[in-house]
């Protein structure tokens, strides 16, 4: 009877010590899950707090005081494993740095040369027959919106006369306008390539001591956070580098290909169109589109077989990308769902504009790795399943 009644307390002990442990783990996790919520709180609030106070603007007017800087990290961060590399091969850094800017160079000056030629003379021919392309593309439309109208639910006349006349008014404002247009292309032309220039003079020195920048910030930080650091900062440069290396090479061979095709096609200023067509490629799933519905509707204006190769041209030049470029080059560096990409592009173009769907990816991914790399020291999304 007396060994019945201890071995009762004893299991009751048990019970109890085991339902604390169960009690204190919940705690911990749940207080783990209230600091990843209140991360995402903090950037939504962020951006919203941004939107509302017009921060961007400023932001904007600091970034553009601060290009050169920009791109001068952006130059020696993409570089950086290159001379890294030749560190290791007992290549002095600084030798090291005057031969990836030699390649620069190199590559900048073959493009000025084979390209920058053609592109002005094209963007010239454009200009000069672009009056007549609107009005190519006002008497397709009505003719297709006739076409459809079967039974006379448009007037036809009304729709007529208000179109021709927002394409003739705008017509004489766009020719009207063009040494306005120059002038200003003109100048963003010398001023993007000052700061290019001055870009690539801060990167060089950045480059020699971009190991420095590192040691630096690792001293600013505790050392029991230094390991934390090192592994979280090599995962996020892994991933992006992988992704701007390849997203650049992805824009090579789209804008080499969709030149090709579209000349082919006999499109008027091929270059121009391809060359829009590979920037706005950056922009995962719409860009295609977004690159490519111009080229077709000038191609149309030119005459239906134009129109019909042009198409033809973009729909290969696409199946390529998504069948052999994006694989080969891309491959899963991101490792995002679709719906993740999608969602985050009508987030951030909601907040940010087109700007916004350009970087939307990168960012994605950088809060991916982010929440991955919490999740691991402190096991949320196990409690959460």
């Amino acid at each position: 009877m007396f060994k019945n009644g201890r071995e009762k307390k004893v299991s009751d002990s048990k019970i109890d010590f085991d339902s604390l442990n169960h009690i204190l783990k919940t705690g911990k996790k749940i207080i783990n899950i209230s600091y990843f919520v209140l991360v995402i709180v903090l950037v939504l609030t962020g951006t919203y707090l941004i939107k509302e106070w017009k921060l961007l603007a400023y932001i904007k007017e600091i970034l553009i005081v601060l290009s050169p800087l920009f791109i001068g990290f952006i130059i020696a961060w993409l570089f950086d494993p290159f001379v890294s590399q030749l560190q290791k091969k007992k290549v002095p850094r600084l030798i090291g740095c005057i031969i990836v800017f030699l390649i620069i160079f190199f590559s900048l000056g073959l493009v000025g040369y084979f390209l920058v030629p053609a592109l002005a003379y094209q963007v010239q021919d454009f200009i000069t027959a672009a009056p007549g392309i609107f009005q190519e593309v006002t008497d397709w439309s009505f003719n297709f919106v006739k076409t459809i109208d079967t039974n006379n639910l448009i007037n036809l006349s009304e729709l007529k006369g208000g179109v021709t006349s927002f394409v003739t008014d705008f017509g004489i404002s766009f020719a009207s306008d063009i040494p306005k247009y120059l002038l200003v292309f003109s100048k963003a032309i010398v001023s993007g390539g000052l700061n290019v220039v001055l870009g690539l003079m801060v990167g060089f020195y950045i480059l020699y001591d971009f190991n420095k920048i590192d040691s630096l910030v690792k001293s600013l930080i505790p050392k029991s956070w230094e390991d934390n650091y090192n592994e979280l900062t090599g995962r996020i440069n892994t991933s992006l580098r992988s992704y701007v290396q390849g997203v650049l090479l992805v824009m090579l061979l789209v804008f080499l290909t969709q030149s090709i095709g579209l000349t082919i096609a006999g499109l008027r200023a091929p270059i121009l169109f391809a060359l829009f067509c590979a920037v706005t490629d950056i922009i995962p799933y719409f860009g295609p589109y977004i690159g490519g519905i111009p080229a077709v509707i000038v191609g149309f204006t030119i005459s239906p077989l134009t129109g019909f190769c042009v198409l033809i041209s973009i729909l290969v030049v696409q199946a390529l990308e998504n069948n052999f470029y994006q694989p080969l080059i891309m491959g899963h560096t991101m490792k995002l769902h679709p719906v993740t990409i999608m969602i985050g592009l009508l987030i951030f173009q909601h907040f940010f504009g087109i700007i916004g769907m350009v970087v939307a990816t990168p960012v994605i991914a950088c809060i991916k790795v982010l929440l991955t790399f919490i999740n691991e020291k402190y096991n949320i999304v196990e409690f959460v399943k």
